[in-house]
Formats: C-alpha cells, sequence, structure tokens
C-alpha cells in the first residue's frame, strides 16, 4: 500500500519513526514533509498535501501528525473524499477504517510516543472496510452529506 505521510514542526519528531514503521511493514511511503524544523509552517498545508496525494491517485491512505492531532483532522477533513480522524488507542485507528473507512489517521506528536504511534498505524494499516452492510449505508449517508456541500 502507498501510504503519504507529513507533519507540521510539532510532529516532525515522531514523522521519521512513523514513517520508518510503515517500511519495515512492507508499504510504500510518500513523505511529503516537513523536512526540517519550522515553527512557521502550517498544519493545514500539510493536511491539504496528504489529502491531494489520496485525491489523485499517489497514495491509498494517509498519516498526518500535528501537536494534537486535531488540526490536521479538521484541515484534512475538508477535502472531498477524505475521512480523517484521530486516533489515539489502538481500537480507534483499526476500527475507523472497518467500519467508517477512515483514510487519513491523524496523531499528536505532542501527545504520544513513538511506541504508541508505532502501533496506531501498525493497526491503520491492517485493517480494511469491513463490507458489512450497515457500515456501507453509514458510509453512503456521509458521502451524501459530502456531496451535497
Amino acid at each position: 500500500m502507498k501510504i503519504a505521510i507529513a507533519a507540521d514542526h510539532a510532529g516532525l519528531p515522531l514523522k521519521t519513526p512513523v514513517a520508518a514503521r510503515l517500511r519495515a511493514l512492507g508499504h510504500e511511503v510518500l513523505d511529503l514533509g516537513a523536512h526540517q524544523e519550522d515553527p512557521d509552517d502550517d498544519y493545514p498545508d500539510f493536511a491539504r498535501y496528504v489529502a491531494q496525494a489520496i485525491q489523485h491517485g499517489q497514495a491509498d491512505r494517509g498519516v498526518l501528525v500535528c501537536g494534537s492531532g486535531v488540526g490536521a483532522s479538521v484541515a484534512a477533513n475538508k477535502h472531498r473524499g477524505i475521512r480523517a480522524a484521530v486516533c489515539h488507542d489502538a481500537y480507534s485507528a483499526a476500527q475507523g477504517v472497518e467500519h467508517d473507512d477512515m483514510n487519513v489517521l491523524c496523531i499528536g506528536g505532542r501527545i504520544i510516543g513513538q511506541s504508541l504511534a508505532e502501533t496506531l498505524v501498525t493497526q491503520f494499516v491492517n485493517a480494511n472496510f469491513s463490507g458489512e452492510e450497515r457500515h456501507k449505508r453509514r458510509l453512503e449517508k456521509v458521502l451524501a452529506i459530502e456531496a451535497s456541500d
């Protein structure tokens, strides 16, 4: 699977080990920055990079790291076709994909450590949308909301 990853200055320290974990799991990683510390960079820019990579077929899923994960999630969800969520527990990282077809995992570099981040991305990439009727029905409703805006 191709995974786009990006982080602002607050998420930068966690981005490298997360990307390494994804590669160790056999995934291709598209690193969209940041590549150096810049306290003036902004998480919406990195959310846009990841969202566009998914929209244009350059990546199957994405991982965003900012200070809390919240800003990146809010920004990513403004893009058509993106279903991003902040997950700081293993259950949600997998269940978000299995039930909600989440395609962007957002994590907080100031909230969690490397070990948990590696666990979360492992759960995220190992999960697949269940396709169960109730989950498909709910996803169709979410997509209808998106299409109406």
